[in-house]
């Protein structure tokens, strides 16, 4: 199990890798070359302590030719010009290896830019916003800075490592077996202590997703938190969250950074044991000076790849803690592919059909049962009925938001199975209860995703609807920037968003709840450009306060996701029903 497991993640990596093979090959090539110059070094300085050990010995029998100097400059002189060539070999690997991550990382972040548009509702709804932020932006940090500060330190320090055995023991066998013995014990609780931080980080990555969450939460309803003195409340709960990402943190923290010093202390160690056996084999003549001087060097070599192998470890950790949360995003189901999909809305009419329609959120659970009805070109229509009763659902169900279980939906006799998801919402004007307005000026708010746009149809949508005098009183009139200065009001808002659909002039309307939010003057205005908006066009109106469809041609009522009755105002009224017992109820309250 945890090599399939292994081989799927190398699998999900493989489409975000692809052409770094040779610039890695390069990189390699590069590491390689720049460890066995600096491995070439030790050995160089081998040859230097000899020729003035041997120089020395010479002197002290009287040889007046003493130390071979020439000898020594030529060899200084080749060191200096390898150690050159070392660091600018090293720097370009170096360069070439966090390329290769920063073009990994943009490719994460173009791959989860495409991924979310190609998710569908059914994943925001069932998925905290906090949590599928927290992939896409710490999750992805995280794992480039972790990657930036390991791969290639890691890369680097595996072939030196290699390349310094290699020297150590084609110098002297004795003395390699003593350095590598002391460090075997660190790779044996280096390994442990990996397999131990890893389930740490993951850990880490998901409380912080929790945290990222709740912020998000309580900072979106602030006013609320306050409005009922929450604050206590959630103070102790952020507490809660902080401290358990406190304890995961720490703790994976506590495991990463434990295994530098304990590099650290084993290199130091093995330091130790090559001076003291050295020391005794060249007692016995078995090996010079030179060779402990080499050896000692080969040991300060040997402990530096160790310890930035146990750094880079602990790192590679948190990146593939990290990685693992967003290969979980990119692999969500997605939306089906429509492009084979031929079917066109040509000069739309604008009649409308559910077929024994039948919905749910959940494979076992129902919501919608065998809901059917006709809707003619150019007819409001009205859904009312109690919270819960499905009547947002049939709206995402006509946008195609989700995909019917059973029966039809049909757009002038077409099924919108057989079509794009762009053809369906291209139809289609929305405005709903809750406004959305971004940063930028008044027009590009109104334009939004528009083409060929005028100015004085702009205009012209903000005086049918009411809102082009307010317009007019701000600084820089349509050019001025929705920004924090810009105080609107709901019902200001609402007006823009109903100008919005007015410009986007599609046949099919639908509005839901779109006066809920505000008073009852206000309603008057945004009714009226309602009625402005709806003219001409086939308009699905859901409101709870009945007054507003009065007027409808058509009003469905819907109980537990059944029609239970349909039929004008006056028609519902007179069968003294459901619909009846709404309206009255609604307008007891207003005369009480």
């Amino acid at each position: 199990m945890p090599n399939k497991r292994k081989s799927s993640f190398i699998q999900q990596l493989t489409p975000y890798v692809k052409g770094f093979r040779l610039p890695l090959l390069i990189a390699v090539v590069g590491a390689i070359v720049a460890s066995t110059i600096t491995v070439i070094g030790p050995d160089r300085l081998k040859e230097i302590t000899d020729v003035i050990t041997d120089g020395l010995a010479l002197i002290a029998q009287g040889n007046t030719k003493g130390i071979d100097t020439t000898k020594v400059g030529q060899i200084a002189s080749q060191l200096m010009i390898l150690y050159a060539l070392g660091w600018l070999v090293n720097y370009l690997q170096g360069f070439i290896m966090a390329s290769l991550i920063q073009e990994f990382s943009k490719r994460l972040r173009l791959a989860i830019a495409e991924k979310i548009n190609r998710l569908p509702l059914a994943y925001f709804d069932s998925h905290p916003q906090g949590d599928t932020m927290s992939r896409v932006t710490n999750d992805v940090d995280t794992t480039s800075q972790s990657l930036s500060q390991s791969l290639g330190q890691l890369l680097s320090s595996l072939v030196l490592l290699i390349a310094v055995i290699i020297m150590m023991v084609k110098t002297d066998v004795k003395m390699t077996l003593t350095a590598l013995g002391a460090v075997l014990v660190g790779y044996l609780l280096t390994g442990f202590i990996m397999a131990k931080s890893q389930p740490l980080f993951k850990r880490q990555q998901e409380n912080l997703a929790k945290m990222t969450s709740f912020v998000e939460e309580v900072y979106s309803g602030h006013q609320v938190v306050t409005s009922y003195h929450a604050v206590p409340e959630v103070t102790q709960s952020f507490d809660q969250l902080n401290a358990k990402l406190y304890q995961s943190m720490w703790k994976s923290q506590f495991f990463s950074g434990i295994m530098m010093p304990l590099m650290q202390f084993i290199g130091n160690f093995s330091y130790v044991m090559v001076c003291v056996v050295g020391a005794s084999l060249v007692i016995n003549g078995e090996i010079t000076i030179g060779t402990i001087v080499a050896f000692m060097s080969y040991v300060r070599i040997f402990s530096q790849p160790l310890s930035q192998i146990a750094q880079a470890s602990g790192q590679l950790q948190s990146a593939k803690a990290s990685l693992g949360r967003i290969l979980e995003f990119l692999a969500e189901t997605e939306m089906e592919d429509e492009t084979a999909k031929q079917a066109e809305l040509n000069q739309v009419r604008g009649d409308l059909s559910f077929d024994h329609v039948s919905f749910g959120y959940a494979p076992d659970k129902t919501i919608i049962h065998d809901f059917t009805v006709d809707v003619t070109a150019g007819q409001k229509i009205a859904i009312v009925g109690p919270t819960g009763a499905g009547k947002t659902t049939i709206v995402n169900l006509l946008m195609k938001f989700y995909q019917i279980n059973q029966g039809a939906i049909k757009i002038d006799g077409i099924d919108i199975n057989d079509l794009r998801r762009e053809a369906v919402h291209s139809v289609f004007s929305m405005v709903l209860q809750d406004t959305w307005l971004f940063e930028g000026t008044i027009k590009e708010n109104l334009i939004y995703n528009q083409r060929g746009i005028s100015d004085d149809e702009v205009i012209a949508a903000a005086k049918a609807v009411g809102i082009h005098h307010f317009i007019m009183t701000l600084p820089e009139g349509y050019q001025t920037v929705l920004d924090e200065s810009v105080s609107l009001s709901v019902g200001q808002k609402q007006l823009m968003t109903i100008a919005r659909a007015l410009l986007k002039n599609a046949p099919l309307l639908i509005l839901d709840e779109a006066t809920s939010s505000v008073d009852t003057r206000t309603e008057e205005l945004i009714q009226r450009a309602m009625d402005k908006l709806m003219e001409g066009r086939t308009s699905f109106v859901i409101a709870h306060r009945l007054s507003t469809i009065k007027n409808a041609d058509l009003i469905l009522v819907m109980k537990d996701g059944n029609i239970i009755e349909q039929g004008n105002h006056d028609q519902l009224m007179t069968q003294s029903g459901f619909y009846a017992d709404l309206y009255n109820s609604q307008f007891e309250e207003v005369t009480d």
